[in-house]
């Protein structure tokens, strides 16, 4: 979808700076990635500009320092247009830029209103993960559905729920995988194994497929689903809506992101005025974000697209004809930052396995990340928290 939208506005670009020409290479998201690494090391075989998810960003910028154009001075004055958690990711600890924001990721809960209404639970009382539960419990009994998904080998709620709390792996550089909202986090999905609540499938493939057989009542996640619902699961419409996460307290924060995509300037860039001229033009005006959200399915990261009337449009595809990107548009400004390292994915990796070790043979979460997080510090060479 992200090339989609760039050849889409590419050419509407070309027409408003004669003899420019915008090709966009869509060569998959593992070579990408593959190429990206291999172009930064060697100095060249690199574009114009690059698309980099957020979270992976800061180990690129860590690892080839000089591979992107720093465009701080350019892209001051966008600072405060962003979304503060997507920003986060574009820059380094110095605060210098190196990106810019594209789309970001708000997570709600998504859930089957119907099963909802057998169970006879409300899902706008649905404002802490206590009541979550309770809720979970409620709809298995009544109804036969677990709450939700989870992956069974590589997990992706973990993180999801510490940024909803304010923290990664690391926070102010130091390891922070055994403080108390990661402990908070891991007891929490272990509750919902322990109780039965929890689908364990295998990758995207398995929770789409769960999805549209009906096996669970919810799922947490980020805006972007509404276009795989929409998209893969037409012959569901009218059968879903959207409440805010809950909570871990009441009153606390209702929202995490999922997600979220950058553009950045290669140092190979035999344009690079031009290069910052079209992520500009692509990233920074609120229609051409818009466009994006409603015709890719992109969720802006640049909040003045967000006061698009468009969004406050009622969606056929939800029961009642929910506003949802409305209530996504609110969340966005809640979602905390957490910024990213150039070791999150040796932390990932050593998580992966603690949190495997708590769902599938039930060891105790704050003994095994206490483990975890001595195995990270040995590998990384970075303190632990607190």
């Amino acid at each position: 979808m992200a090339a989609k939208a760039m050849t889409r506005l590419g050419k509407s670009f070309e027409q408003s700076h004669p003899g420019t020409t915008v090709k966009v290479v869509d060569i998959g998201y593992d070579n990408a990635y593959d190429k990206i690494t291999v172009g930064l090391g060697a100095g060249s075989g690199l574009p114009d500009v690059i698309t980099v998810e957020g979270y992976k960003l800061p180990s690129y910028i860590a690892a080839y320092p000089d591979g992107l154009v720093d465009i701080t001075d350019r892209a001051a004055r966008y600072r405060t247009s962003f979304s503060q958690a997507a920003w986060a990711t574009v820059t380094d600890t110095r605060g210098h830029a190196f990106a810019l924001p594209w789309d970001s990721g708000p997570c709600g809960l998504f859930h089957r209103t119907d099963y909802f209404r057998r169970a006879g639970v409300d899902p706008g009382e649905l404002t802490t993960w206590d009541r979550f539960i309770q809720a979970g419990v409620t709809i298995k009994a009544r109804t036969g559905h677990r709450l939700l998904v989870m992956d069974s080998r590589e997990d992706t709620t973990l993180s999801m729920l510490l940024q909803q709390q304010g923290q990664g792996w690391f926070k102010d550089g130091r390891v922070a995988v055994d403080t108390p909202a990661a402990v908070r986090a891991l007891t929490l999905m272990k509750q919902l194994v322990d109780r039965g609540l929890v689908d364990f499938e295998n990758g995207w493939d398995g929770l789409v497929s769960a999805t549209h057989d009906g096996k669970t009542a919810t799922t947490p996640i980020a805006a972007w689903w509404d276009g795989t619902l929409t998209s893969e699961m037409p012959d569901l419409k009218g059968r879903f809506g959207v409440v805010p996460l809950p909570a871990f307290t009441d009153g606390g924060v209702q929202t995490s992101n999922s997600g979220g995509s950058t553009l950045a300037v290669t140092s190979q860039s035999k344009n690079p005025e031009l290069a910052w001229t079209f992520m500009e033009f692509l990233l920074a005006d609120p229609a051409n974000q818009a466009s994006m959200l409603h015709q890719e399915g992109l969720f802006p990261a640049y909040l003045p697209a967000l006061k698009d009337p468009s969004l406050n449009d009622p969606d056929p595809y939800y029961a009642g004809s929910q506003k949802t990107m409305a209530l996504f548009a609110g969340l966005v400004r809640d979602i905390p930052p957490v910024r990213y390292t150039g070791d999150d994915a040796k932390a990932g990796d050593i998580m992966n396995t603690a949190v495997n070790k708590v769902l599938h043979n039930g060891a105790d979460p704050a003994g095994v990340l206490h483990s975890a997080a001595r195995q990270i510090a040995a590998a990384t060479g970075r303190k632990l928290a607190g």
